[in-house]
């Protein structure tokens, strides 16, 4: 489906502004700032700070360097080539490489005009200045996406919450009807979310860190550890009485799967039944013994699956109480 974005068309509104602009003040090749504007509008707002600032220094120090070859050597086209064998590295070492090709505009309205002077570089200044203040300008504007990104926390939590029960079936009942369809749409979710996450804390200045790419960070680790899980769980023997106490474990987990920050309730309970495993009779057959090790290993991945939500400081959640 044909479909225009709020980026395209910030990109096309700013750059007949900034065309519109350099005309108005009569600057020569005012056409320019328009491609300069494009080049610069980024799809966050540090990016665009980054791109803005790189081509800006870039197309400074272009300047500076036809100004030296041009007058020097003549203007001749292997003059140009001769003079980007030096520029490249430079913008290189100054870590502004992304102006380059907006440099190489500049370098070209110089060496078209053969003759270097203090109006053609003012006149070359204000283009720059016209396109890069444009395209911050257009970029202050970015569309919300937390509405997204509750949705996702949804759709994770719930995907949560039905691996759980699947897994406190099986333990129940030792049945396994499941597809296992969670697990992928989990993975889908976790990936889609941290990167709309992450340009939620790209498009804020003053913020370093986002909530919400920590939590989905979080969601990621214990989703890690949901993984190493499900097959120990697989593995307990059904004749043994730890699987009940399992899965009423799982069950009242899966209730509670939550934003929240609180998981200390459920680390006191898994440590209360971590002990109760403890004062059961030792292992007498190869088979207890496997299920004896596979009962704690799995106490040990779901303390880390605990304390990962206990060391997460939490979403802000209305009227309800945070858990797990």
């Amino acid at each position: 489906m044909f479909r225009i974005g709020y980026r395209t068309i910030k990109t096309a509104v700013g750059t007949a502004i900034a065309i519109i602009i350099a005309e108005l003040m009569g600057l020569d090749h005012y056409a320019s700032a328009g491609i300069i504007t494009i080049l610069c509008i980024q799809n966050t707002k540090r990016k665009s700070v980054r791109a803005s600032w790189s081509r800006f220094i870039a197309c400074v120090v272009a300047m500076g360097f036809s100004a030296v070859f041009f007058e020097i050597l003549g203007y001749y086209p292997i003059v140009i080539g001769l003079m980007l064998l030096f520029f490249i590295p430079t913008t290189v070492m100054l870590n502004v490489k992304e102006g380059i090709v907006t440099s190489s505009v500049i370098v070209l309205h110089i060496f078209m005009e053969r003759n270097i002077t203090l109006e053609l570089l003012w006149n070359e200044l204000l283009l720059i200045t016209i396109g890069v203040g444009v395209a911050l300008i257009m970029n202050l504007y970015m569309p919300s996406v937390e509405s997204k990104l509750l949705s996702y926390q949804c759709q994770l939590e719930d995907n949560f919450q039905r691996i759980f029960v699947q897994m406190a079936s099986y333990l129940r009942e030792g049945e396994d009807q499941w597809d296992g369809s969670e697990i992928t749409e989990t993975e889908k979710i976790i990936k889609e979310a941290k990167t709309i996450a992450f340009k939620d804390v790209e498009n804020h200045f003053v913020r370093n860190e986002d909530r919400y790419y920590l939590y989905f960070t979080m969601r990621e680790k214990q989703f890690e550890l949901i993984e190493r899980m499900l097959p120990l769980v697989s593995s307990l023997s059904s004749s043994v009485e730890q699987r009940g106490m399992i899965a009423s474990f799982i069950e009242d987990l899966s209730e509670h799967i939550h934003p929240g920050n609180t998981a200390l309730l459920y680390l006191k309970k898994l440590f209360d039944m971590k002990l109760m495993f403890e004062e059961m009779d030792m292992p007498k057959t190869r088979e207890e013994f496997e299920t004896r090790a596979a009962l704690y290993q799995f106490v040990r991945e779901m303390e880390q699956y605990l304390y990962l939500k206990q060391s997460f400081r939490g979403l802000p959640v209305k009227g309800e109480k945070a858990t797990n």
